[in-house]
């Protein structure tokens, strides 16, 4: 398939995001969500990053607030961090109902109504399910879900659909038909000047169109009809998704639940106008083009917008690190010349402060303090307005 930039960039994953995500997991099941430096290093292996944890946590001061008793240093999210993470939860409380529904149509979309709870953890992320979705919704929507183990193996559990909701089983292309008031069918995204592309998509199109809900008796493998229910399926697969991507080889796990083919990529890339396949990072993903305009989503989940937050927050960070770290390196250099500036008490200050084990050059001082970030702020933006 042809790389196009914009929706290269829609899969760029932001490792660094990933990871400040994940410790801040970790921070927060902590005994009054303080952690010891000591033991995020630990977890840094799981996190697949080397060096010293303090010095990845001084990076990101907007995020973390690093401080030391005695002889020993300890991290807490910030304030604003921990105002996003209860914004986080109030907004997952909201929207309960939504993914209830969701899991709804995940188990209706499924061969026989239940899907095994190791394969939707792996992918509870994609559709914004809480970690803890198992005992926060089964049980509260028992008339719905129940947890079923038919080997008695732990790892067979499985959520089972106890009752089948019509209204749930409309597909998103489906809903948006209805809505224009037009025919049931796919739509296609891509440039006129694709002709063969086109042609392809209408002939593919022409025919009637399958629900993911529908009952597969009757549907050959292999046959036109079968692809047609299969790309339907992966359609509302990714409708459901935060971020309308998902990993194919994910989605793979899930072959024998939603008769998936075994060759899955092949026949998206059958399909250029309905989905973009890329194997960035030799990870093959599947995105849903009419879900973005040029690199950025058209519709987004709440979720999306406070874990957006989330990101300009980590980026605010950085930027000030950097900027700081500039700043000082300069001074540094400056002074290798000697050349004498003038520099405020504050910064000088902030300065002579240093914190062990930072084997990267430049200390960031009282950076970790509110105030202090305030005041270097002051003097940052007044000294570039001259």
């Amino acid at each position: 398939m042809k790389k196009e930039p914009d929706l290269e960039s829609a899969l760029s994953r932001n490792r660094r995001w990933i990871v400040n995500n994940q410790i801040k997991n970790i921070i927060l099941r902590c005994p009054d969500q303080v952690a010891p430096i000591n033991f995020l290093q630990k977890k840094f292996k799981s996190l697949d990053l080397q060096g010293q944890a303090l010095n990845w946590l001084k990076k990101y001061p907007c995020c973390f607030e690093v401080y030391r008793i005695n002889d020993e240093y300890f991290c807490q999210l910030t304030k604003r961090m921990k105002f996003l993470v209860e914004e986080e939860e109030s907004i997952k409380n909201l929207q309960e109902p939504v993914f209830v529904e969701r899991l709804a149509k995940l188990l209706m979309m499924s061969k026989n109504q239940r899907l095994n709870v190791l394969k939707i953890n792996e992918l509870k992320r994609n559709f914004g399910f809480p970690d803890d979705f198992l005992l926060r919704l089964v049980p509260k929507y028992s008339d719905m879900f129940r947890v079923v183990n038919y080997t008695g193996r732990r790892s067979s559990m499985e959520i089972e659909l106890t009752s089948w909701n019509p209204d749930f089983a409309v597909s998103a292309i489906e809903k948006l038909a209805k809505n224009e008031g037009r025919e049931i069918g796919f739509s296609c995204s891509l440039p006129s000047t694709w002709i063969k592309s086109w042609e392809r998509f209408r002939e593919f199109n022409s025919t009637p169109y399958i629900s993911p809900y529908a009952e597969l008796s009757g549907l050959m493998e292999g046959s036109i009809e079968m692809d047609k229910r299969t790309i339907a399926m992966v359609h509302e697969l990714l409708s459901l998704t935060l971020w309308k991507k998902v990993s194919i080889t994910k989605l793979g796990h899930f072959r024998r639940e939603f008769s998936l083919p075994e060759k899955l990529n092949v026949l998206l890339l059958k399909h250029p106008g309905i989905f973009y396949v890329s194997n960035r990072y030799q990870l093959y993903t599947v995105l849903l083009r009419e879900g973005y305009n040029g690199s950025e989503l058209i519709e987004k989940d709440p979720l999306v917008v406070v874990k957006e937050k989330f990101g300009e927050l980590m980026m605010e960070g950085l930027h000030e690190y950097n900027q700081r770290h500039y700043r000082m390196n300069l001074e540094k250099k400056k002074k290798k010349k000697g050349v004498i500036t003038f520099r405020p008490e504050t910064l000088k200050k902030n300065t002579e402060e240093s914190f062990e084990g930072d084997d990267q050059g430049g200390d960031l001082g009282g950076i970790f303090d509110a105030e202090e970030r305030k005041r270097f702020y002051k003097v940052l933006f007044d000294e570039d307005a001259k």
